[in-house]
């Protein structure tokens, strides 16, 4: 479309990639922000998602108005925080990390806020947080050593990922599937429609 404003994911995710792919939005531009995600003191899981996703698309915006190409365009980005309370778990980095977050999530109900932020091409700011409630089943220690082989943990918020080998420990969720994932799809099409970008354009059945 020639009028379509062009769109920026702020991540190297793959997941959020294929999770816009999925409702037909293909970004512009991937430019992923490092960030130190470190949460602040006393820093609650929902306040540290927004923050992240805020930061997260001030940067990709940052790094946009580099590219003249990029000029004007909407910045799209996404934080996932899993938390059991108000304890927020690591995106695991180490088998022994991951493996110390699925023996706590073993049997027990716990949280993942996923925040969603758009920047417009004026500049504003506008975020969303979906909260969704998980239940893991009770994992045996042989369940844990076989997916922390599997490797599929490495960077995953709580240690796992919920679209791989771990839906299998899943036993109750109650939210929004997408935002486990990484970016929840009826929120994120809300944010892009309202600032006009044509959600449906593509749609239409190729012959």
């Amino acid at each position: 479309m020639k009028d379509r404003p062009k769109l920026v994911l702020a991540s190297a995710s793959p997941r959020r990639l294929a999770l816009l792919e999925q409702i037909g939005v293909r970004p512009d531009a991937l430019l992923p922000a490092s960030l130190d995600e470190t949460p602040h003191r006393n820093e609650r899981p929902r306040s540290l998602a927004l923050r992240l996703a805020e930061e997260k698309a001030r940067e990709g915006a940052r790094l946009a108005a580099q590219d003249a190409a990029l000029s004007g365009a909407l910045i799209l980005a996404a934080d996932t925080v899993v938390a059991v309370g108000r304890r927020i778990l690591p995106k695991a980095e180490t088998p022994e990390e991951a493996g110390d977050c699925l023996r706590l999530l073993s049997g027990r109900a716990h949280r993942v806020s996923t925040a969603i932020c758009l920047v417009s091409r004026r500049g504003t700011l506008k975020s969303r947080l979906i909260e969704t409630r998980l239940r893991f089943k009770r994992l045996s220690e042989r369940e844990i050593e076989s997916y922390l082989a599997s490797g599929e943990w490495s960077g995953k918020a709580g240690g796992y990922a919920i679209q791989g080998l771990a839906g299998s420990f899943v036993s109750k969720l109650s939210g929004s599937y997408g935002a486990v994932v990484g970016l929840p799809l009826h929120e994120t099409a809300g944010l892009l429609a309202g600032e006009g970008y044509p959600l449906h354009a593509g749609w239409s059945a190729k012959t």
